[in-house]
């Protein structure tokens, strides 16, 4: 049987595209060809809403001070927005930025975290509060990361940020506020980093939220536990 004039052409031409798709997909991950969701991030985005606050453990020195000053495993947090369908974190590191939750999650230890929520988030968390949160947010944008916890606008930290805007946008205040020196500054391992900081004037009198505080609110609820 004569073999058609056009075959060898046409299976060179799904070769070479069937090779060109697949190199796309492997280097340009983003591809749109490639944009099927893994399993977790589709679990998030259904589980996930606006407005809800995320935690991890992280691995820095200070981190782990915080940990051991505040009892508690987790030393960072931030705040979940949807934008355009895609979730980011609100977080403060240097300098305060949106991050793409996968990135965020990356940068956990184990990459473990825990989601919470307003008990009442239907109730209160409506769009038109949603939008002051979100406005009141963009002036702390591309701000300096504050590593000496003060109690100002001029540098923020992780759960100052998360606190401020829940305050300031939604006029709930998640926990109440600390002193410094109410948290546990005995171990040698926080010592250094205050010495480190403040030298031999630690001000021990400084309004401070941890990431404790929030996430053992009695305001909040858990929503995902990885942990």
């Amino acid at each position: 049987m004569k073999k058609p004039k056009y075959l060898f052409p046409l299976i060179t031409f799904l070769l070479s595209f069937g090779c060109a798709l697949f190199v796309a997909m492997k280097v340009f991950p983003n591809n749109p060809f490639s944009q099927t969701k893994t399993k977790q991030e589709t679990t998030l985005a259904n589980k996930i809403q606006d407005g809800d606050i995320i935690f991890q453990t992280s691995e820095s020195k200070q981190c782990e001070a915080v940990r051991i000053a505040t009892n508690s495993k987790f030393s960072h947090c931030g705040l979940i927005y949807k934008i355009n369908g895609e979730l980011f974190v609100f977080e403060a590191v240097q300098p305060v930025k949106l991050t793409p939750l996968s990135d965020w999650i990356n940068h956990g230890k184990d990459r473990k975290f825990v989601v919470k929520r307003l008990k009442d988030a239907d109730k209160v968390l409506n769009e038109a509060t949603l939008q002051k949160m979100k406005d009141y947010s963009q002036r702390f944008m591309g701000k300096e990361y504050d590593a000496y916890f003060e109690w100002s606008d001029t540098r923020i930290y992780c759960s100052e940020l998360v606190w401020k805007i829940y305050k300031n946008g939604a006029n709930i205040e998640l926990s109440k506020l600390k002193q410094l020196k109410d948290f546990n500054l005995t171990d040698e391992r926080v010592k250094k980093i205050l010495k480190e900081r403040y030298g031999n004037d630690i001000p021990l009198e400084e309004k401070v939220v941890a990431p404790s505080d929030l996430v053992d609110s009695d305001l909040l609820k858990t929503i995902i536990d990885t942990y």
